[in-house]
């Protein structure tokens, strides 16, 4: 039977190849923890310890507004990395908070453990340069469409994209997600059930 920490190992050697020796050098900094339902893997103020892939469940990040509104800027699920990135790189305090929508079982490599991998297993940087750049590439496409798109059509690039999106997450977090009331996306869904029935 594999270990619990085989999801990440894969997914890793999807996108580079390891040797068995660098297989058992990264399992043996891997923490496997699992959280409950509305835990918090981070939260702004506190310096983020550790970079952390999702084995299972579901997350969101998000920020808080100084009147105290939330604003979720991703959401993570199953085979996915979260984190504040610049806190964990800067070791900086954060910015963001992830926060578990379900009960999530997730894998986490502390920040000194990364940097001695980054040296005993340098084609690691690579895996995780293609990470990050396919996640700044997302996050450029966003700010993107924010800005020249409606609602409504970030609505219906989102449930493209991400079909089972109002099955996995409540409403009002996507309408979080995509800066829209509630409300104002539930007037969404309806027009568009109305055009589909015309």
């Amino acid at each position: 039977m594999k270990p619990k920490t085989y999801h990440i190992i894969d997914h890793i050697k999807s996108r580079i190849h390891l040797s068995d020796a660098e297989v058992k050098k990264i399992n043996s900094k891997l923490i496997h923890r699992k959280y409950l339902k509305g835990q918090y893997i981070g939260q702004e103020r506190d310096v983020s310890k550790y970079q952390t892939y999702i084995v299972s469940g579901k997350v969101r990040t998000f920020y808080l507004d100084e009147k105290g509104q939330e604003h979720i800027v991703a959401f993570g699920f199953g085979d996915w990395w979260v984190g504040d990135i610049a806190s964990f790189t800067t070791q900086t305090p954060a910015e963001l908070n992830i926060q578990c929508i379900t009960d999530t079982e997730v894998v986490q490599i502390s920040y000194p453990d990364m940097e001695e991998l980054y040296h005993d297993v340098p084609k690691l940087e690579r895996y995780f340069r293609i990470i990050i750049q396919a996640a700044y590439g997302s996050m450029s496409k966003r700010i993107i469409r924010n800005h020249s798109l409606s609602a409504k059509e970030r609505y219906l690039l989102l449930t493209q994209s991400e079909p089972n999106i109002t099955q996995l997450v409540p409403q009002y977090m996507v309408a979080s997600y995509l800066g829209v009331t509630k409300e104002f996306l539930s007037n969404i869904k309806k027009q568009i059930q109305s055009e589909s029935k015309s």
